[in-house]
């Protein structure tokens, strides 16, 4: 660029990490093959791609935990010793990585000075000058955090805000955030948000992994984009829009993300009715069909009650009063055992704490929701019981090295799959999704799209609750938007494919608006 006449051009800051043709290889095989990248003070970089395009990698070589097989590493223009965490802390460079490294059986001030704590004369520990000087560093960052309290009381979300000042108050200049809002609630985020918008005005240059586009569009400068171990894309974000940069991480178009959307005969049965459902908690009964082949959106903002009304039509939150039938026949209430042998089935939100035991097979895990029907009198079943794990988990087109494979090392989709697929060997009638693509990159969503789909094609009767908009407007057929527990609005399909619907949908589901508003929603 060429400075205007009469104006002398101001330098550009010198970058504070740079990497220079990098490439990583394990057992042969190559991870990252030759990227470069420059980082500069008071910038958030958004750095995407799908599982396995290099991302974490790439951070840990940044991070000296990983040592590069070619290339180097440059933090103010001195070159980081690979392998070595600790020179990557002299330097200014600190991660925070999706596995928290905090100690959770200790006080919040003991986590921020560990390592350099505060002494008396006399060599004992000064624990009130540590925990006046933590009130200090969470105040600077506008965090109402006690400093006494134990780190593992905190929600997760505030964990991870306790490792950031952490890392900020050791003069970290370099802040690398491996995932940082996959594993914290809604309510949690917009925490987070602040504190990397004030680590950014303070000069700091940080670094985030993400396959969330509403996250790279609120947070991030710039996209770099990896895709099988190449950079494939690096831009500004005001520069590029979301289909480039979904294209760039999964190296085809977009327009097939949704299946188009079958249309459901009004005469097909109704196999879920739900009557009245008085959810304990809640501030009103809720009653809703769905037909057969039908998949019902389920919409609304933190807190509307969306999980609360699935885990009550499923059982395992309590319900006060109301009926819920499965294909005319009733189903006792807060029994998960009755709902799974009248036919349902319920993918919670969080599959790492309530959905998948990560550190079990593929085989054990798809073996849990129906353990009576594989075994016969304490015993498991062998051949059985894989043939018909293996027809599932097939059917939803999981990608794992085998039925044997530690699901904790599977991808976030495959990990969802297995979740999914687990249903898949016995009769459902209804499937009940609470968030199903949570945490899942792009190319993933678009297989499990598919196969919600598919399986309302073949005659299930499907409840989606989302948080994702495009994802409710793109499957379901109709949609009940939630408010602090209420159903306020039903949108038909021929609502959802009006221009305007976002607005719509929010303002119902915010309490800004009534149905006289809105003439083509109804309540139910």
């Amino acid at each position: 660029m060429t400075a205007a006449a009469g104006l002398t051009a101001v330098p550009a800051a010198p970058p504070l990490l740079e990497c220079l043709d990098v490439t990583k290889s394990f057992g042969g095989v190559p991870v990252l093959k030759g990227i470069s990248l420059s980082l500069q003070p008071g910038t958030v970089t958004a750095l995407a791609g799908e599982n396995g395009a290099g991302k974490s990698t790439m951070m840990k070589i940044a991070a000296g935990q990983y040592r590069a097989d070619s290339g180097s590493v440059l933090v103010r223009g001195q070159e980081l010793t690979g392998g070595s965490i600790r020179d990557a802390h002299r330097l200014g460079v600190a991660i925070v990585p999706q596995e928290l490294a905090g100690i959770p059986h200790m006080a919040v001030y003991e986590n921020l000075y560990v390592g350099r704590e505060i002494r008396t004369r006399a060599g004992l520990l000064d624990r009130r000058a540590m925990a006046r000087g933590a009130a200090s560093m969470l105040e600077g960052f506008g965090v109402d955090i006690s400093p006494t309290v134990r780190l593992g009381s905190l929600p997760v979300g505030l964990q991870q805000i306790v490792e950031i000042v952490k890392n900020s108050s050791r003069s970290a200049k370099v802040l690398l955030l491996d995932e940082p809002s996959s594993a914290i609630s809604e309510r949690e985020v917009e925490g987070l948000y602040a504190v990397v918008r004030q680590l950014r005005d303070q000069g700091v240059a940080v670094v985030f992994t993400t396959h969330k586009m509403n996250e790279m569009r609120a947070l991030a400068d710039r996209a770099v984009v990896l895709r099988d171990g190449g950079l494939v894309l690096d831009a500004a974000m005001p520069d590029i829009d979301d289909d480039a940069i979904v294209t760039a991480m999964i190296g085809r178009e977009l327009e097939d993300l949704f299946p188009a959307v079958r249309t459901v005969a009004r005469t097909a049965d109704v196999v879920l009715d739900v009557e009245a459902l008085q959810v304990v908690g809640q501030p009103a009964p809720v009653s809703l069909q769905v037909r057969r082949g039908e998949i019902l959106g389920l919409a609304g903002l933190v807190g509307a009650g969306r999980t609360e009304l699935l885990e009550g039509i499923f059982g395992v939150r309590g319900t006060a009063s109301g009926t819920v039938k499965v294909a005319g026949r009733n189903v006792r209430r807060h029994d998960p055992a009755a709902a799974i042998t009248a036919g349902m089935a319920l993918v919670p939100e969080d599959r790492k704490a309530a959905g998948a035991v990560l550190t079990m097979s593929v085989l054990d895990n798809a073996t849990l929701p129906r353990l009576r029907s594989f075994s016969t009198a304490g015993w498991l079943k062998g051949r059985s019981r894989s043939t018909s794990i293996s027809e599932a988990t097939s059917s939803v087109r999981l990608r794992s090295r085998g039925l044997s494979q530690q699901v904790g090392t599977l991808s976030g989709g495959n990990q969802q799959k297995v979740v999914l697929a687990r249903w898949l060997t016995g009769h459902v009638d209804v499937l009940l999704l609470d968030e199903p693509t949570r945490g899942v990159d792009v190319g993933a969503r678009s297989e499990i799209y598919k196969i919600i789909t598919d399986l309302a094609h073949a005659g299930m009767a499907v409840v989606m609750a989302s948080s994702d908009m495009a994802e409710v407007l793109g499957l379901a057929h109709h949609t009940l938007v939630l408010h602090e527990g209420k159903v306020v609005a039903d949108f038909d399909r021929a609502a959802l494919d009006q221009p305007d619907v976002q607005d719509r949908i929010f303002r119902f589901a915010s309490g800004m608006a009534s149905t006289p508003g809105c003439p083509d929603a109804h309540q139910p």
